[in-house]
């Protein structure tokens, strides 16, 4: 009573009358004076706290000062009084970012009233180690606010505070949970961009209470508060080597594998636990907090230099999530994406997975596991024959199944950039003397023929294995050299015989028929033929729209990979025109449909790649193009070139991502599933996606594309743009390494030179030392015999010493004389001896 007492007489003035807001916040600013009774003090606090949302810009005008003076005397001494002062900065500072422009400011002013200097965030340090439960939470949410809106400054506090630290840290073992999860909401906040607070947090044992948080709510399966405490160690190593070197040599990395099931020391020969392999995915919250430990353990497994044991290990368990396990699609991407581009090192050959396929109509609650097989086979047919073979999707081509077929393929491509890698696949694609060539998947793939109805699945593969194939041949010429002596069995070419396309001019002669059935035909001349196919049913009139957009994907997944072949190789170009597929090429470039850009583009461009790389003796020469390229035209050739670049489906190609919406399908988002999808789920509900191009050749076309402009403009009798660019090159490699060469030499003289003259210093000096040497030689001689005759000299001294004595004692005997000086003398000798 006694409360609502002072409230009702903060509220009405002394006359008993009703006061305006002003008068009454004015009135209530008095009693927060210090010289006031701490009842009154409280009273007025709790009074402000309810018109501040009301009254909040008169509230901050009039009172802030006077809260702030409370929050810094009176929070420690009263819990209650600091309660409420906290609640009502927290109104007057908090920023909705949907209110008008003026409220959101009004926030911000407030604000920086409070960090006008580090008083009040060194209290708030100091309160969040206060055992009151309330305080210490409101200590946490004030902080939240103030970090939201000037998050530099309380940075720049935090790091002068002498307790802040510690009772930030020490709130992670609170054993009131909404305390704890106040605190990590604040910790990631504070340590948002700011290398020195991450370093702090880390030594001050910040990781080992996050997961101590982690296993004591049930691991991944846990809630939200495990989503908040890996989204937390992501903003401690995401962007700070330090930690990231920290935690690596800590005992933390095994945890953190072990949370998804891998076990961190797992052979290459040994397969994956299923355990990890099989996992519920019916909790969307798994799956967002799997997907921080995906991209935290992507994280870990960059190394800079050769791959050590942690990295090898979160490499492999990426490789497990993408090709062996039944996460959903959007998790297996991701990992596939964030495999190390040193992803050579890892034996993909020698690792061994063991795939998984759900059973039809089980919901995804059964699977079937596979025979064990290599890692780098799983990938393949990942690649060529999507998720679980394809079973799921059917006919569609979905967007999240085609990023998980791209993402593999970009682990293909880093796999495949030794030369030697590449060389060896595709040596495996030969056949050895005496045996017929091995039907490999990707040869299967590459040689199917397409027929019309087209099957989307198969035309998918088709166009997949042209990448794959043309990742293969890319930058390495002795891959080139081996591909030509691929010569596919009649089996793998789907019962392809010999299709011929006439090219302009007379056809030449007829062969003979069993000649011709006997012969087998080679990789590139199959490639030829299946485009000179492709383009013979594409020009039908009659042909629905969905299906000659398929046969045109086929068309450019032989472009692509024929492009990327004859570049630089001047025999494979002698053996393709040998084909007799040059004609093939003249009818795209002529088409006057403006609306497509992109066959032509690319027809034009492999006419320039024939012409400029056409160098070796044939039947068709560069004299033999020069006409057609003529009657082209070939500022109409240019055109076609350079239109490439404006078809969208080019340029919406980029380094992270290549797959693009079917224009066909407009759906709501699709998410991940889990395996099958239900019975009731149509087919309409999955978003559709396609691919055209990949970066690889994107930027293989824009590296190079201006080479092929400029070389269809050369004389044939002349050396091709190419071959004069790489004379060029040479000369002035050459000329580099004369000039290298010549310092070298000036570099060697002058250090010759140098070591002459050293040489005649060092025999001067020898001479000196001689000449020294033997000084001092003569001057020891010289020495032993003055010495030798100071020995003789004392010895005849003491001879005579020795007779005189004897002389004066028979002097005394014979009662002579002896003098006193001669008395003396022999006393002394006598004394001396």
């Amino acid at each position: 009573m006694e409360f609502l007492s002072q409230i009702n007489i903060a509220l009405r003035g002394p006359t008993g009358q009703p006061q305006s807001a002003s008068d009454t916040i004015a009135r209530l600013a008095d009693r927060l004076s210090p010289s006031t009774l701490l009842a009154d003090r409280r009273a007025a606090v709790l009074a402000l706290k309810g018109l501040s949302r009301d009254c909040k810009a008169e509230v901050g005008r009039l009172t802030l000062p006077g809260l702030l003076d409370v929050l810094q005397n009176d929070a420690e001494v009263d819990a209650d009084i600091g309660k409420a002062v906290l609640e009502t900065l927290i109104v007057l500072c908090e920023v909705d970012e949907n209110a008008p422009a003026a409220a959101r400011e009004l926030g911000y002013k407030h604000t920086d009233v409070v960090l006008a200097d580090d008083k009040i965030a060194h209290k708030l340090f100091a309160l969040m180690a206060d055992h009151s439960f309330y305080l210490r939470y409101s200590a946490l949410q004030f902080l939240s606010v103030l970090l939201q809106n000037r998050r530099q400054v309380v940075q720049n506090y935090f790091l002068k505070a002498p307790v802040g630290v510690t009772s930030l840290i020490a709130l992670l073992e609170d054993k009131r949970e909404i305390i704890r999860n106040e605190a990590i909401f604040t910790i990631q906040s504070l340590i948002s961009q700011s290398p020195e607070i991450q370093k702090i947090m880390a030594f001050e044992g910040a990781f080992e209470k996050l997961f101590n948080i982690i296993v004591g709510e049930q691991g991944l399966e846990g809630g939200v508060v495990v989503q908040d405490a890996l989204t937390c160690i992501d903003g401690l190593l995401r962007f700070n080597q330090s930690n990231q070197s920290y935690f690596r040599g800590s005992s933390l990395p095994p945890v953190l594998l072990s949370l998804v099931g891998f076990p961190p020391n797992l052979p290459f020969n040994t397969p994956a636990p299923q355990q990890f392999a099989l996992q519920l995915w019916d909790v969307p919250q798994k799956r967002a907090n799997v997907s921080l430990v995906v991209g935290l353990i992507g994280l870990l497994g960059r190394q800079a230099g050769p791959p050590d044991g942690l990295s090898i290990a979160c490499t492999r368990c990426l490789t497990e999530f993408g090709l062996a396990s039944n996460a959903p699609t959007d998790i297996k991407t991701q990992a596939l994406r964030l495999v190390p581009a040193n992803v050579s090192a890892l034996p993909l050959a020698e690792m061994v997975v063991t795939p998984y396929v759900p059973v039809p109509d089980t919901n995804g609650e059964e699977w079937d596991r596979l025979e064990p097989a290599s890692a780098l086979d799983a990938l393949v047919e990942l690649i060529l024959h999507g998720e679980y073979n394809n079973i799921i999707d059917g006919e569609r081509r979905t967007k999240d199944g085609m990023e998980l077929r791209g993402a593999a393929l970009g682990i293909f491509q880093n796999f495949v950039q030794k030369e030697e890698i590449s060389e060896a696949i595709v040596q495996a694609m030969v056949s050895q003397p005496g045996s017929q060539a091995p039907v490999t998947p990707l040869l299967y793939a590459l040689t199917t023929v397409p027929v019309s109805p087209l099957n989307i699945p198969s035309v998918t593969s088709t166009h997949f294995a042209t990448l794959l194939f043309a990742h293969l041949l890319r930058a390495s010429p002795c891959a080139k050299l081996t591909a030509r002596s691929i010569v596919p069995q009649a089996s793998a070419q789907g019962g392809g015989g010999a299709f011929f396309v006439p090219a302009d001019g007379d056809a030449p002669p007829p062969a003979d028929d069993e000649a011709e059935a006997d012969e087998p035909q080679t990789l590139l001349q199959i490639l030829s033929e299946h485009l000179s196919l492709a383009f013979l049913t594409r020009a039908r009139t009659d042909l629905p729209d969905k299906e000659a957009r398929e046969w045109d994907r086929l068309c450019v997944g032989y472009l692509c990979l024929l492009i990327q072949w004859l570049w630089e190789d001047p025999a494979a170009v002698r053996e393709f025109l040998e084909a007799g597929a040059l004609g093939v090429l003249v009818e795209p470039i002529n088409q006057t449909a403006e609306e497509d850009a992109m066959i032509p583009g690319l027809c034009a461009f492999l006419l320039g790649v024939i012409y400029e790389f056409n160098r070796e003796p044939g039947e068709v020469t560069r004299s033999t193009i020069h006409p057609i390229l003529t009657r082209l035209g070939i500022d109409v050739l240019s055109g076609r070139i350079v239109h490439l670049r404006d078809d969208e489906r080019f340029r919406a190609v980029g380094p992270d991502n290549f797959v693009a919406a079917s224009p066909s399908t407009h759906v709501p988002p699709h998410h991940p599933h889990q395996g099958p999808p239900a019975a009731g789920q149509t087919k309409a509900e999955v978003e559709e996606g396609e691919i055209w191009f990949d970066w690889a050749f994107v930027d293989f076309w824009k590296s190079n594309y201006y080479t092929i402009q400029k070389g269809i403009t050369v004389d044939p009798n002349s050396l091709s743009s190419a071959a004069g660019q790489e004379s060029a090159i040479l000369i002035a490699s050459l000329r580099d390494v004369i000039r290298g060469q010549a310092a070298e030499i000036e570099k060697l003289q002058t250090q010759l030179k140098a070591l002459t003259n050293a040489s005649s210093e060092t025999e001067a000096l020898r001479a000196r030392v001689a000449s020294l040497t033997e000084q001092l030689q003569s001057s020891d001689q010289k020495k032993r015999e003055v010495e030798k005759e100071q020995e003789d000299l004392l010895v005849l001294l003491d001879e005579l010493n020795s007779k005189r004595r004897r002389d004066k004692e028979r002097m005394r005997q014979a009662n002579m004389d002896v003098s006193e000086d001669e008395d003396d003398d022999d006393d002394e000798d006598d004394d001396e001896e």
